[in-house]
């Protein structure tokens, strides 16, 4: 079972940058997609950017141009470069990992707060 540990979460001013980075226990070197979904207090968990193992990327409207998801080297972290926060951008933000053999994996999540 792959365990992932999601950080740098934090609180930011609006227009402001934070980096989220999850790490995997074990090196992926091939999986369906990795990425991050977030969810608002009240809201449902939704999408905010995948990226498959061959590095094509996803991005959720709302962030479309202000964040960036992207893999480290060591092929066991992920990253999620948020520029140009909003307030509308606070949540907890999950790490995902889909694989075909052994089905979804999600982390315990971090909260960025944005403030107006």
């Amino acid at each position: 079972q792959v365990q992932l540990v999601e950080s740098g979460g934090g609180l930011v001013q609006a227009g402001g940058s934070l980096r989220l980075s999850c790490a995997a226990s074990r090196s992926i070197t091939s999986f369906n997609t990795m990425g991050w979904f977030r969810q608002a207090p009240g809201k449902q968990r939704e999408l905010v950017a995948t990226i498959t193992s061959g590095g094509s990327t996803n991005y959720a409207d709302s962030v479309n141009g202000r964040f960036t998801i992207s893999r480290g080297n060591a092929k066991n972290t992920v990253y999620l470069q948020m520029n140009s926060l909003k307030p509308e951008d606070t949540a907890v933000y999950y790490c995902n990992l889909v694989r075909t053999w052994d089905g979804t994996h999600w982390g315990q999540g971090t909260q960025v707060t944005v403030s107006s």
